[in-house]
């Protein structure tokens, strides 16, 4: 199996967890990996799989939450000609497909109950009945399952079978979120720039700035390492000097002076129905550009109250983030604000992080 992206870090809660990982790798047990999306869970699966003695075996992924709920048995278990409609003929299931291997089972917190009872009877049995056949088939797997939820609490919220979590939960591997890998991202970022500057074809990967990097260190990254990937590797693309070192950061690839407005996409049911595209006078009004006035939070030219309190709540947003160089935490402290309700205010306010 193919991969471009690699475990790559120093943090000692990083090294934890791969050490955890390998650990686990070479005995027969089902693993469970915990982490936030983009931290890099499916990676592990590899390494488990690759260093254990089904390294020469199938190495099947399933994402749980891919497939519409009707159709997860079938893909998990297979299925026999004319089990229900569209069936026409018998097709094996994923663990048939990873008889003698390992079966990633990405987003697992997603399956449904039918399909958790039917998962609980492979792993105490080793036996998979495929749909509309009578006899069950014996199957050498290997479990390894992802998902971002937090399981134990939904086994006792009854949304997951608390049985099935017992048995799957021989080992748990939970990867920390880069917010908590600082000094990781710079040892990433370096490692995605020098693949996409060798991609373009350059003679060397200049470096970045020590402004673009304090920028990269202060972000909180809330997709993680793909995140983190993407936004290096579009930042190395568009910088058009590779003598100089890249300077430029965007971590909104939609941020743009012409992005859709919101009033746009809001329109009235009644203006949807009668098929109506033009703006109404609110609409209007909210898509032309702002007189040329002094600013709603300079008491001597306010006019309108509620304007000027959210540009006065924006520009002292703003300043904080400025001091302390866009580290949201920071400022959060810094104007006595809980982290959310400062990512909430820079939402409301337009506020790119």
């Amino acid at each position: 199996m193919e991969r471009t992206t690699q475990l790559v870090g120093q943090s000692s809660s990083f090294l934890d967890a791969v050490e955890r990982a390998s650990r686990a790798a070479p005995l027969d047990r089902p693993v469970l990996v915990i982490g936030e999306r983009g931290t890099g869970k499916e990676l592990i699966a590899e390494r488990l799989h690759h260093l254990s003695s089904r390294w020469d075996g199938p190495l099947v992924t399933m994402n749980c939450a891919a497939l519409p709920e009707t159709l997860i048995e079938a893909e998990l278990f297979g299925h026999e000609a004319g089990a229900f409609t569209g069936a026409v003929k018998a097709r094996p299931g994923r663990f048939e497909e990873s008889d003698g291997g390992t079966l990633f089972l990405d987003e697992l917190a997603t399956l449904s109950q039918a399909a958790q009872e039917r998962l609980l009877r492979v792993v105490e049995y080793g036996e998979v009945t495929r749909i509309g056949a009578s006899r069950p088939l014996r199957v050498d797997v290997r479990i390894v399952a992802a998902t971002n939820e937090d399981l134990p609490r939904l086994a006792e919220e009854n949304r997951f079978r608390a049985d099935l979590l017992d048995r799957l939960s021989f080992e748990v591997v939970t990867l920390p979120p880069l917010r908590h890998r600082s000094s990781d991202i710079p040892i990433l970022a370096d490692h995605f720039a020098r693949r996409m500057a060798l991609e373009l074809e350059w003679p060397r990967f200049p470096g970045f700035s020590s402004r673009a990097q304090d920028r990269l260190l202060a972000y909180d990254w809330p997709g993680n390492v793909r995140e983190l990937r993407n936004v290096v590797e579009r930042a190395v693309y568009r910088w058009e000097d590779p003598e100089q070192p890249v300077d430029s950061i965007q971590f909104d690839p939609f941020e743009s002076p012409w992005r859709p407005q919101r009033s746009l996409l809001g329109r009235t049911a009644a203006q949807a129905a009668s098929g109506s595209s033009s703006p109404g006078p609110e609409e209007r009004q909210a898509v032309l550009p702002a007189p040329n006035t002094p600013p709603a939070h300079d008491p001597d030219g306010c006019a309108d109250f509620r304007l000027a309190v959210a540009q006065y709540e924006k520009a002292i947003l703003a300043a904080a983030l400025e001091r302390c160089r866009w580290n949201q935490r920071a400022a959060a402290t810094a104007l006595s604000l809980t982290y959310d309700q400062l990512r909430h205010a820079m939402k409301r306010h337009e506020l790119a992080g």
